[in-house]
């Protein structure tokens, strides 16, 4: 490949990496130093977004210059790459996905990679209606639209946007062309938790799986434990309406805690705060600009960027591997010793 490969190795490795410990290895599983295997990527292809939801971006933001984000190309290239490494599922995330012109041609390109077994997409469902059709042809067939609230007054308070009606036309368009769906709340104290029942109501009635989210420190405002509608709580008042739940055994690296009712609908709990599921996490994560981290929480990146464009496949793949050999433990957001991150969800990908 042309360009200048000596200049892609000088890239600085992220100051938490414990390669002085151990050298990072030269084949094998993508596997870090405590022995968790990575399968999964997250892909954010943009940072832009049409809503500002408060636990995710500020109202005011400056995005990304076009220039510098990734081309549906370069994002191939390092999906491929990753994918002889034993990568073997690709989600795509923003910002929001499908403001990002084409999307579905991206979609189409990664289908074409060998290894892959799904690619995926999160979306906030407000433009999913006219887009749905597109996306179905170019063989995506998993879709996770955020949704917090059936109230209109609700979405905007949340949101700071009025797009409810379009986010539902948009999850009833996928489930009529025949999507899996599944649905994202982000349950917040004193806001939208009055919605916990009516949302898992209308995820039964449209044939979805909810999961409810702990919310979390990553987003612009100031976070407090006690606003967080924690996995327990949230248990406790399904529970109430549906009757006794039963934990179901599942792919052990899914981040939700899945439970069936009674009559067999399937509601997750993403307990990132009260239960964190660190230990068995697969997953590494691109940012629109190309920048590699190893955990939403991580305080460092490597720039991927530069040796997909000036290095050669086998610079990209020692980058991959030093990335997720140099993984912590966990992001111990319930020690003293967590750190926010200064980067917000939007920017880092959801």
């Amino acid at each position: 490949m042309p360009g200048n490969p000596v200049a892609a190795m000088t890239i600085p490795l992220p100051i938490f990496c414990r390669e002085e410990q151990q050298d990072t290895p030269a084949d094998g599983p993508l596997r870090d130093t405590f022995g968790r295997v990575h399968t999964n990527l997250r892909i954010s292809v943009t940072d832009r977004c049409n809503l500002r939801c408060r636990y995710c971006m500020p109202e005011d933001v400056t995005f990304l210059d076009r220039s510098e984000i990734l081309s549906f190309d370069e994002i191939r290239r390092f999906t491929t790459v990753a994918a002889t490494l034993g990568v073997t599922k690709v989600r795509l995330t923003g910002g929001e996905p499908l403001l990002r012109r084409g999307i579905d041609r991206l979609v189409a390109m990664l289908h074409d990679i060998p290894g892959l077994n799904e690619v995926a997409l999160t979306t906030n469902g407000t433009t999913l209606s006219g887009m749905a059709g597109a996306l179905w042809s170019a063989g995506l067939r998993r879709i996770t639209v955020s949704l917090d609230t059936l109230d209109p007054e609700t979405f905007r308070r949340v949101a700071r946007r009025d797009a409810l009606a379009d986010v539902l036309a948009g999850i009833r368009a996928a489930r009529e062309l025949g999507f899996v769906v599944k649905l994202n709340a982000v349950i917040l104290r004193g806001i939208n938790d009055a919605d916990i029942i009516p949302l898992a109501g209308f995820a039964r009635e449209t044939g979805c799986e909810l999961r409810y989210i702990e919310s979390m420190p990553i987003g612009a405002d100031s976070w407090d434990r006690k606003s967080a509608v924690l996995a327990e709580e949230l248990i406790e008042t399904v529970a109430r309406e549906f009757g006794p739940m039963d934990l179901v055994e599942g792919d052990p690296h899914a981040p939700a805690m899945t439970y069936c009712t009674n009559d067999g609908h399937r509601i997750g709990v993403i307990a990132s705060v009260s239960r964190p599921f660190c230990s068995q996490c697969n997953r590494i994560r691109l940012t629109a600009e190309g920048m590699l981290r190893h955990c939403l929480f991580a305080l460092f990146e490597s720039d991927a960027k530069s040796v997909i464009r000036f290095g050669t496949d086998r610079e990209l793949e020692r980058l991959i591997r030093r990335v997720v050999w140099s993984k912590w433990e966990g992001h111990e957001i319930n020690s003293a010793k967590f750190v926010k991150p200064t980067r917000t969800m939007h920017a880092i990908g959801g």
